[in-house]
């Protein structure tokens, strides 16, 4: 712990509202349908939720968890529990009641926010949270509070508009929001992170999209999520603007783009198939460069193609909630530009390189720890280091221990060095299908069948098969109005791939998303699985 000192500040990014707030007080900050709010009103709501939480008996180190769409209290919150000493809990609005229960328990809540929308959720379990002493309810419109409390701006009406009266952040390395995992593999873990190491990924962020005071920002990726990958300070500190928007809803998107000129988005590649597949897509026109940031899942040529017909510029990002949401960068290279379209989507689909901020990012040997050959074909373990790691999972020491081991931060995810020093994801750990003695990528398999002029969408996963074990089997979406056949993919790969690696089956289904876009490989796994093991029993 430290103080500022003539030649060293603390670093939060609670400190660049007040900057914002001060060098653009009538700048519009927010934006929510007709409802706008310059920096110098957004600053004062911000005081006034943190002075009620204060007179509540929420300080330093009290849990406040946000049920929330993407809307102005949950920027609000992003600002105000942490001025006081106090840390945000932002969960993911489409979970179950169980989920909620273990979460909120876990994380030692001592108030949550719930949006009415989500309140029915809550409400069952009530009586089953350990800690909390403050139930507030959020509505857009007028109506009754589900929970026992009151509702957002009632509450907001308590609270002074002046700064709260507290001592301010004093320490850097303290806490400043437990984000819980997506719990894919088990229940979800906390990610610890503090004011230090958000300030400087916020930074990162900054740079590598290129914001600017006159960016119009729009909220299609969700605030609970690794704290909109940081985009809910970024935004602020360069006194750009906050366009929320509720539900993604491919209209009311291009409907903002087009209104507010919107300069900048981030959305998972499920939000950017609903843009490109959008019967109007084809005549909106923007009125500005429109740069979008995708993660969460290598995004399909056909979607990168898509998006850049509209006029967008795509660039694929990589991370995990443990890095505060994006690590790395697909960065631009001036001599791809030569390249024929499909060869431009491919490169721009790897992971690329570290962030400004990160710097450290390897794939090594995971029994040695040494780097593998950077020759685009040796896997190994994608490792990271650095200023935006999580300080760890909150109580569950076993867990930090695992992922810290040998002193570097352990992704699970398998990739290659190309040799330009790009990195390219090629699997998950536990995605990886064994047939027989072959080790074989399901990426590896997926980006060849998204070469197909019909896919739109294709995740591959094992299933069991009584000769090799294991072998792979697609799920494939096809694009509006084609109908490729089975046979027609299966020897769509073999002709452009080893023979072996081909899909013994294909399905033409949905793909089950999370609500932050990646696709639920576990359930198509399990479903595969599970209907062996009824088989045999």
């Amino acid at each position: 712990m430290f103080r500022s000192s003539v030649n060293r500040d603390i670093l939060s990014p609670i400190s660049f509202l007040s900057r914002s707030a001060r060098v653009y007080p009538d700048k519009v900050a927010v934006i929510y349908g007709e409802l706008l709010f310059t920096y110098r009103e957004f600053q004062a709501r911000v005081h006034q939720l943190a002075n009620a939480l204060l007179a509540k008996g929420i300080g330093p180190g009290g849990k406040v968890v946000f049920i929330c769409p993407n809307t102005p209290p949950m920027l609000e919150a992003h600002y105000a529990i942490p001025m006081i000493g106090a840390v945000l809990v932002c969960v993911n609005s489409q979970l179950s009641r169980r989920e909620y229960l273990h979460i909120i328990n876990h994380s030692d809540a001592k108030a949550v926010f719930v949006d009415n929308e989500f309140s029915p959720r809550i409400q069952p379990i009530v009586d089953e949270l350990d800690k909390v002493e403050l139930f507030v309810t959020i509505c857009d419109d007028s109506c009754a509070p589900q929970l026992q409390g009151p509702e957002y701006e009632a509450f907001l009406a308590t609270g002074a508009t002046t700064p709260p009266a507290v001592e301010g952040i004093i320490d850097e390395d303290a806490l400043i929001a437990i984000n819980y995992t997506s719990g894919t593999t088990g229940k979800p873990k906390g990610v610890m992170c503090s004011h230090r190491s958000t300030y400087l990924h916020t930074v990162g962020e900054i740079i590598e999209s290129s914001l600017g005071p006159d960016s119009v920002y729009l909220w299609t990726l969700p605030m609970f999520h690794c704290n909109g990958w940081g985009f809910a300070w970024a935004v602020t500190a360069v006194g750009a603007t906050h366009v929320c928007l509720r539900h993604d809803l491919p209209q009311e998107i291009f409907g903002l783009i087009e209104k507010e000129s919107v300069s900048h988005l981030s959305a998972a590649p499920n939000i950017l198939l609903l843009m490109i597949c959008y019967p109007e897509a084809a005549q909106v026109k923007l009125r500005r460069p429109l740069q979008i940031l995708t993660a969460g899942a290598s995004p399909s040529p056909a979607i990168i193609q898509g998006m850049e017909d509209i006029g967008a510029n795509i660039t694929h990002v990589y991370g995990l909630t443990e890095l505060h949401g994006p690590h790395s960068v697909c960065a631009w290279q001036a001599p791809w530009v030569e390249l024929d379209p499909d060869n431009v989507a491919r490169m721009k689909a790897r992971q690329g390189v570290p962030y400004t901020t990160s710097l450290h990012m390897a794939v090594v040997d995971p029994l040695t720890m040494q780097p593998v050959p950077d020759d685009g074909l040796t896997m190994g373990e994608i490792v990271m280091r650095g200023n935006n790691v999580m300080l760890g999972y909150y109580k569950d020491q076993e867990a930090t221990d695992l992922a810290f081991r040998d002193g570097w931060f352990h992704s699970g995810d398998l990739g290659v060095m190309h040799p330009d020093g790009y990195i390219q994801i090629m699997d998950r750990a536990n995605d990886i299908i064994v047939r027989g003695g072959d080790i074989i990528s399901s990426l590896e398999i997926e980006e060849v069948i998204y070469r197909h002029p019909d896919i739109l969408e294709v995740a591959v996963v094992s299933a069991p098969d009584p000769i090799w074990g294991e072998v792979p089997k697609a799920f494939v979406v096809a694009k509006l109005g084609r109908k490729p056949t089975e046979n027609e993919i299966i020897e769509f790969c073999r002709k452009n791939h080893a023979q072996f690696k081909a899909p013994e089956t294909v399905e033409f289904c949905q793909l089950p998303k999370t609500a932050t876009g990646k696709t639920i490989k576990a359930q198509l796994r399990s479903r595969e699985w599970l209907g062996l093991e009824r088989k045999v029993s």
